[in-house]
């Protein structure tokens, strides 16, 4: 008969409330999709998924370039805060 390991890891509430949630709408329970987890690691050899940092494409990157300018620019009207904003906004509208 096999001997049963206790694993124990600490994770914020949120978190484990969150998966627990995620883990009931498929069926499962939390300690169960652990063990799915642990089994399709051991049968690929590494993570069950990709780890890798997001890379923004080119259009997110041209417009983040594209903001920077505007915020550098001096012509740029500038605000206090977003009501400003939305005030002069409404004013034209």
């Amino acid at each position: 008969m096999a001997r049963n390991t206790l694993i124990q890891v600490r994770v914020e509430d949120t978190l484990k409330k969150d998966a627990d949630s995620l883990f009931a709408d498929l069926g499962l329970d939390t300690p169960t999709a652990i063990r799915i987890f642990l089994k399709q690691a051991i049968k690929k050899q590494g993570l069950p998924f990709d780890v890798v940092q997001s890379v923004p494409n080119a259009e997110t990157i041209a417009a983040m370039e594209e903001a920077n300018r505007i915020s550098r620019d001096p012509a740029t009207k500038k605000y206090k805060d977003f009501s400003e904003l939305l005030a002069e906004v409404q004013n034209e509208v």
